[in-house]
């Protein structure tokens, strides 16, 4: 597999250094790490699910983490119980963990476990600072003055 050092474009970046490690692990092979399988759904605009197919995990034996733009889902393994001999095994039953990179400003609104499928609903929520604002202008219509704002007399423009 072929390496790339991104070094040259992070040499005069501040606060960047998020974007080197997507970069990163984007490069590096994940095909290990298939187990358990899992959608991502588009819901609406602003709100996604991932849903994991944790057969044989109950409430108890799962742990769902949030740490600033990361997601992680742990499922332990259960222990074998005494008593039955399997003649083949087909539901795996084995620990993992699952991690997700989430965009900026997407929370975790929660979580369900249903028929074996656990469901986390994310949504995207903009700070009233970050999403873009109209700005009125002031005046009136054909009267061939436009006050732009409050500011001062000298944004006053007068039609010809």
């Amino acid at each position: 597999m072929r390496s790339y050092d991104l070094s040259p474009l992070f040499r005069s970046t501040v606060g960047f250094d998020r974007l080197s490690r997507l970069l990163e692990t984007a490069t590096t092979g994940d095909e290990a790490a298939s187990y358990p399988p899992y959608n991502i759904e588009k819901m609406n605009e602003d709100s996604y699910r991932i849903t994991m197919a944790v057969a044989g995990f109950g409430i108890d034996d799962l742990t769902i983490t949030a740490h600033q733009n990361s997601l992680t889902v742990t499922g332990k393994a259960k222990k074998d119980e005494p008593g039955g001999q399997f003649l083949y095994r087909g539901i795996a039953g084995r620990a993992f963990e699952r991690r997700f990179q989430l965009a900026d400003f997407i929370k975790v609104n929660g979580a369900s476990l249903q028929n074996g499928l656990l469901h986390i609903e994310l949504a995207r929520e903009v700070p009233e600072a970050m999403k873009p604002r109209s700005i009125p202008i002031a005046g009136t219509a054909g009267s061939g003055t436009v006050e732009v704002g409050a500011q001062s007399p000298a944004l006053t423009q007068r039609a010809a």
